[in-house]
């Protein structure tokens, strides 16, 4: 009999998140699962890449409670009132007021819940997107499932961690799994009373997959002829797009020829494109925009840098990993588990000085290249893609 699996995200957006899931949804075998994936928002560029067996829904009351969730009580309290809603004003207040002095905002997640439970019944009922307080609550008390997950994909101590709620509602759950080794070690010190639950459970790479598209799809356009440098990722403050901007200017100031490429898309993009001017680097740093398949420009790019403050398990460096190109990465949660500095790829602190004397060694030290190329080659020849037994949750 098919064991059936419930994956809760926010969205299908284009990000390392969903990645994750889409590459190791791609390895359980269809005559043994069925696969559902929960949205709160039916939407994202990655929602055409589910696979056609995999069911996908999304929690449709969402939409009327998600600016409650989401933005400042005062604001939300305003809308109310202006609507005439008083009575639910009131309610709505003293939820708020309750969340703020306990630090936790069950009560609110009630509210806005109840009444509601998903009919169907799940053997595994996954909180994926974690840490996200309002995902692990509705997995934990309106999902029908015989076991639970909770997956944890960022840096807590770099996220809106609630301390609190994680302690009460983690141990709901039947295993909390945590994507690179030092974040479970974070969690661990965080929440040591849950340290039997917690497991490593490293992100899942179709490196011959990745291969195959890099050979499909779009790449650079230009008929630029120098050093090429690509970084991939969600435009924020999180992902160090304004540390590689402050880079570029250095670099072009000593003449070197290098041209700076960013696909993803985001918030901070306005602020990076006013950053991009006021520096003068319009033709020096592209930003690209998204990509559903940025591979193509992975393997035609001269050096991969990833210049994230924070991140849990990198996905976009392991796969930039695949093409044998000099990686120059910040020293943020895991990288020291996909990188051996000096060896496979050149980490740095999260300084834009110490990203650019990285990139300088690189260009202008062809052994240095040579050495990093060689070693990345080497280490692929030996990696496994086939995650740990996924079946056995």
């Amino acid at each position: 009999m098919k064991k059936n699996l419930l994956f809760m995200v926010i969205s299908m957006n284009v990000g390392g998140t969903e990645k994750a899931l889409l590459n190791m949804i791609e390895l359980f075998p269809k005559d043994k699962y069925n696969i559902t994936i929960l949205l709160l928002e039916k939407s994202g560029g990655f929602l055409d890449s589910v696979p056609v067996w995999v069911k996908v829904k999304n929690f449709q009351q969402y939409q009327n409670i998600k600016s409650i969730i989401n933005e400042s009580p005062t604001k939300v309290l305003f809308e109310h009132i202006k609507s005439l809603k008083f009575f639910k004003a009131i309610i709505l207040f003293f939820l708020f007021l309750i969340s703020r002095l306990k630090k936790d905002r069950t009560m609110l997640f009630s509210y806005l819940l109840r009444g509601y439970k998903l009919k169907e019944e799940y053997d595994i009922a996954v909180a994926y997107a974690g840490p996200m307080d309002f995902i692990s609550f509705f997995v934990a008390k309106k999902i029908n499932a015989k076991k639970r997950i909770q997956w944890v994909h960022f840096d807590i101590t770099k996220i809106g961690f609630n301390h609190k709620f994680s302690s009460k509602y983690y141990k709901m759950f039947d295993k909390i799994l945590v994507v690179s080794e030092e974040g479970k070690n974070m969690l661990n010190d965080a929440l040591p009373e849950l340290k039997r639950k917690t497991e490593v459970f490293l992100n899942v790479l179709n490196s011959k997959k990745i291969k195959e598209l890099a050979d499909n799809g779009e790449s650079f356009k230009d008929d630029f002829n120098g050093s090429r440098i690509l970084t991939v990722g969600r435009l924020s403050k999180e992902k160090g797009q304004d540390l590689a901007i402050r880079t570029i200017v250095k670099l072009k100031q000593e003449g070197f020829n290098i041209r700076w490429y960013c696909i993803g898309e985001g918030y901070a993009r306005k602020e990076y494109e006013e950053l991009i001017r006021i520096n003068n680097v319009e033709d020096d740093f592209i930003l690209l925009g998204s990509k559903q398949n940025p591979y193509p420009f992975m393997k035609h790019c001269d050096i991969y840098i990833q210049p994230s403050r924070h991140e849990g398990y990198c996905i976009t460096l392991a796969e930039a990993k695949c093409f044998n190109k000099p990686i120059v990465s910040t020293n943020f949660t895991g990288a020291k588990e996909q990188l051996t500095h000096g060896q496979t790829g050149l980490i740095v602190e999260v300084d834009d000085h110490q990203i650019y004397h990285a990139i300088k060694l690189i260009v202008t030290n062809q052994e240095v290249q040579m050495k990093l190329k060689t070693n990345l080659q080497n280490e692929n020849k030996n990696y496994n893609s086939e995650p740990h037994t996924i079946g056995e949750f």
